[in-house]
């Protein structure tokens, strides 16, 4: 785990160094018997309530209760079902699949296979749960079919500061969670290059389409390619470039400054 303004790349199996180590589980935390669970925390907030990394599970099925924190993940292997609380199957996630969750949703998690994802989550301590979440509808997979005429052409382009052409980019945005503060969705743009400069939020991003090369200030060069998973802290300085078309899933937290 670190907290250093830099950008990760996401692996599948953790670092090659450390690997994913076993998680110490509770049985107060699960309906089923206790699962065996591996994680890699690439990066950390604490008071900022935000973690990035990759985490595996067997089979198992979660107490019931509120959701703790809004989350984005990207299903690597497995599938899993979200139920309410008299077990009614609300919907299910098939691997490959991107999915989001809204704080305090009363639901459980359930899964009969092993399961890998790479996930942001994001619990503010410094704000209020929000009261009331249905189960239903909470938990979404964002839409694959999503056609780039569905989306919003972009006046700014923003969080960059573009160098050369300004470049045609889209938006469209699937969720935004209560506190008005994380946003997850599909974004494309023509090719462009940005500005050595801070970035301006907290970044998750599984790449769909294209190459994205982000150049950091101490001169590390990395290169994203279709399907490299990433995250950029806020406050890292750097630049991005896209020689061709370019299309990722994200998941943005950019919290207010209190």
């Amino acid at each position: 785990m670190s907290t250093e303004k830099c950008v990760y790349r996401l692996e599948t199996n953790g670092p090659a160094d450390t690997g994913m180590p076993e998680m110490e589980c509770s049985q107060e935390d699960f309906a089923s018997d206790l699962p065996t669970q591996t994680l890699h925390v690439y990066y950390e907030d604490e008071d900022l309530g935000m973690s990035v990394g990759v985490w595996t599970t067997s089979p198992m099925q979660e107490a019931f209760g509120p959701y703790p924190g809004d989350e984005f993940i990207w299903l690597l292997e497995g599938g899993f079902k979200m139920v309410d609380g008299d077990n009614n199957v609300l919907d299910t996630y098939e691997q490959g699949e991107c999915v989001h969750f809204r704080n305090a949703a009363p639901v459980s998690w359930v899964q009969e296979e092993h399961l890998r994802k790479f996930y942001i989550t994001y619990l503010n301590p410094r704000r209020e749960v929000p009261t009331g979440v249905p189960a239903a509808g909470a938990v979404r997979a964002i839409d694959p079919s999503i056609a780039p005429e569905q989306m919003a052409l972009l006046e700014e382009t923003d969080p960059f500061i573009i160098r050369g052409d300004k470049p045609v980019q889209r938006d469209h945005i699937s969720f935004t969670n209560d506190g008005g503060d994380m946003f997850v969705g599909v974004w494309d743009s023509t090719p462009f290059e940005s500005e050595m400069a801070p970035f301006p939020c907290h970044e998750f991003v599984r790449l769909l389409e294209g190459e994205i090369v982000i150049t950091e200030q101490d001169g590390t060069v990395n290169t994203f390619g279709k399907d490299d998973a990433f995250f950029v802290p806020k406050g890292t300085v750097c630049s991005w470039r896209a020689t061709e078309y370019v299309k990722k899933y994200y998941a943005m937290v950019s919290p207010a400054e209190d």
